[in-house]
């Protein structure tokens, strides 16, 4: 058999942010949390973008959720 078709899909991950007229979203494979972190502090950095450091904090929390959520799926069911 390939290996191709016993390979799993990656998981796609979503952050949005609704600011005003406004859309952030960020869509990410698991795995790949620290760079959309590094983008989401390179945005907030720069003074012509209208996400500031509050909505930085947002983006930031939602991704620990996401990443909370992946690692309770994880452990075994008597362990939650």
């Amino acid at each position: 058999m390939p290996a191709s078709i016993n390979k799993k899909a990656p998981v796609i991950r979503t952050l949005n942010l609704v600011k005003g007229k406004e859309r952030f979203s960020f869509r990410y494979e698991s795995g790949q949390e620290k760079q959309v972190l590094d983008a989401v502090v390179e945005m907030a950095q720069r003074p012509e973008m209208s996400l500031d450091w509050f909505d930085a904090a947002v983006l930031s929390h939602q991704l620990g959720q996401h990443l909370a959520k992946e690692l309770q799926s994880l452990l075994p069911k008597n362990a939650s």
